[in-house]
């Protein structure tokens, strides 16, 4: 029969089956080997073929693994290898916060070059954004406005951006919406509130949440595991009709984000305002754009066209492909 997988560790995967059983699977022999290796060859939101263990009718075996749609991944630097965080995706959520922990706008960054390249559509939402309105009463302006600037080049750019607070509940009814009847992956760095969020919009939903540290302002890893959980959504987002659902792939919290399968020579191809000047530099597909004359992306950095900060992005995202050694 055909199954959902909800999770999965050490290569025993939870899986909601066709019958509306829920069992616990493993891969059976090798049929799931490719000749690409993964930190993880199945991930949440996989569609799989299941044989039931015919001694115990909570546990099976996946047998095989229906075409994806699509997959969300990163390159995991201490596995050395692709890490799968979620499959079949309508929205990839891509979690910020303007502060506690700190506005990150690099990390969103790579995580939109990774999803332009696996065409997944993604949403940025900076949770807490009652921080940020905070901001500007304790003489933080120039912060505040910073953070401001990100948010409207995203916007700009055509990403949809929801400003938004799981503590006060600003934003949350079009956020409830926009993720209503989709599969949707929450991606972002420890910390960021993500487990808040699936809180506050299903409130049968009792996810743990963690700290952040004194020390650094970074979040402690609550989820340890990504994990699909279907939402009834909390009638108070829902104008009061009761029965309206969404399904959320709830992943570990992130601190470094690696692209994976992308060449230092294309990373320009997945920053939206590069395309059109592709190709028209005096060393036309051969430009590295950094030090060569009449290159047509320094030119629309120097008018206004590029922003220097997404320039720095997608620089300091190809030098580190390029080099193997990771930047901040």
């Amino acid at each position: 029969m055909k199954g959902l997988i909800l999770a999965g560790t050490n290569n025993i995967f939870t899986v909601e089956c066709s019958d509306d059983i829920v069992r616990s699977c493993s891969i059976k022999g090798k049929v799931l080997k490719s000749d690409k290796t993964f930190y993880n060859p199945i991930a949440p939101g996989d569609i799989v073929e299941v044989e039931v263990d015919p001694m115990n009718e909570t546990k099976g075996q996946i047998l095989s693994l229906e075409p994806r749609k699509n997959t969300f991944l990163r390159w995991n630097v201490k596995g050395r290898c692709p890490q799968l965080l979620a499959s079949n995706l309508d929205y990839l959520i891509l979690v910020t916060t303007p502060d506690e922990p700190p506005f990150r706008p690099r990390f969103t960054d790579r995580a939109l070059a990774q999803a332009e390249h696996q065409g997944i559509t993604p949403v940025i939402v900076c949770n807490k954004w009652d921080l940020a309105e905070k901001m500007q009463t304790d003489g933080r302006i120039n912060e505040f406005e910073s953070i401001e600037r990100r948010l409207g080049i995203w916007e700009d750019l055509g990403y949809k951006v929801l400003k938004i607070s799981a503590k006060t509940g600003e934003g949350m009814i079009e956020f409830s919406s926009l993720l209503e009847n989709h599969l949707s992956a929450f991606v972002g760095q420890s910390g960021v509130g993500k487990s808040s969020l699936i809180n506050v919009m299903d409130n049968t939903c009792v996810l743990k949440t963690g700290s952040l540290s004194k020390k650094y302002g970074r979040g402690n890893h609550t989820t340890t595991k990504g994990t699909l959980i279907h939402l009834t959504l909390n009638e108070t987002l829902t104008d009061g009709i009761q029965g309206r659902h969404a399904d959320i792939i709830d992943t570990p919290g992130i601190r470094r984000f690696v692209l994976d399968d992308v060449p230092y020579n294309e990373v320009a191809l997945y920053f939206r305002e590069f395309e059109k000047y592709l190709g028209k530099c005096k060393f036309g597909l051969n430009c590295s754009h950094t030090t060569e004359p009449d290159c047509a992306i320094q030119q629309a950095v120097c008018d206004g066209e590029i922003s220097p900060e997404r320039y720095d992005s997608w620089l300091r995202i190809a030098t580190e492909i390029k080099t193997g050694k990771f930047l901040e």
